[in-house]
């Protein structure tokens, strides 16, 4: 991976060119809480299935996950800033404007970006996000402490368990992924996803509890395509062919 500063923060990145000519077109995917580029992009096949439709694709590892700095400090982890690393690597590679695609968290970073800089964002896809995009923070409650555990055998939450097992099969970093956790939050109002008018495109997997049911969204976003995943959850969701096949059809259509 390279890496470049975002105000003094090291993030790492890969940039894949395309595999064929016919566009071109740089697309950025934004990983979730206690991913990385690799488990979330790589693993799923994602990048594969975007260079071979043309695409270039940006990958790098939110502050605080994978090969990116580490930081303690939850003041650090606000979405704001999350959002900034996004637009200081266009910056770096000299991109104006890119499609971008977040999970989860990354979906939540994604649609902070396409607010702050609307003018960065060609269209926006966001996987693993529901109706507690606006009703709540979007993590878990107790989330900082189960990170916090000594064992995850002491943790009684089922979810919370879920996401502990998942950062140690990333060998996430604890005490960064706590003060993520514990950073400024807040929910995206009806008001303000009303201001997204760049096609967006939503893909929730049907027995996703941790995002909520996206299908409300749709009263608040101008320009929204919600896609159901059968069968599937938060995690199992993110590879899921229906889902890519969903993010091709809306990047061949959208503007």
């Amino acid at each position: 991976m390279q890496t470049f500063q975002s105000n003094g923060v090291e993030i790492a990145y890969v940039d894949f060119e395309p595999l064929t000519e016919d566009r071109g077109e740089p697309i950025v995917l934004v990983h979730g809480f206690a991913s990385t580029h690799a488990v979330n992009w790589l693993f799923t096949q994602w990048v594969k299935t975007l260079t071979e439709d043309g695409r270039r694709v940006i990958v790098f590892d939110n502050r605080g996950h994978g090969q990116s700095a580490k930081l303690y400090d939850p003041a650090l982890y606000s979405l704001d800033l999350m959002a900034g690393d996004v637009a200081h690597l266009l910056d770096h590679l000299s991109i104006a404007r890119a499609d971008v695609m977040g999970y989860s968290l990354g979906g939540r970073i994604a649609t902070l970006l396409a607010l702050t800089a609307p003018e960065r964002v060609r269209s926006l896809i966001l996987g693993g996000i529901g109706e507690n995009l606006i009703e709540d923070s979007g993590l878990p409650r107790g989330l900082a402490e189960a990170m916090e555990a000594e064992r995850i055998e002491d943790i009684d939450d089922s979810t919370l368990k879920i996401f502990r097992g998942f950062a140690e099969s990333t060998r996430s970093d604890l005490a960064a992924l706590a003060a993520c956790a514990r950073g400024p939050r807040r929910a995206l109002g009806p008001e303000l996803l009303a201001q997204i008018a760049v096609p967006t495109l939503i893909c929730v997997g049907t027995r996703d509890d941790v995002a909520g049911d996206p299908h409300p969204l749709a009263d608040f976003f101008p320009n929204v395509t919600i896609v159901d995943i059968p069968g599937r959850d938060h995690n199992r969701a993110v590879g899921d062919r229906i889902y890519k096949q969903a993010a091709l059809e809306f990047l061949d259509t959208r503007p």
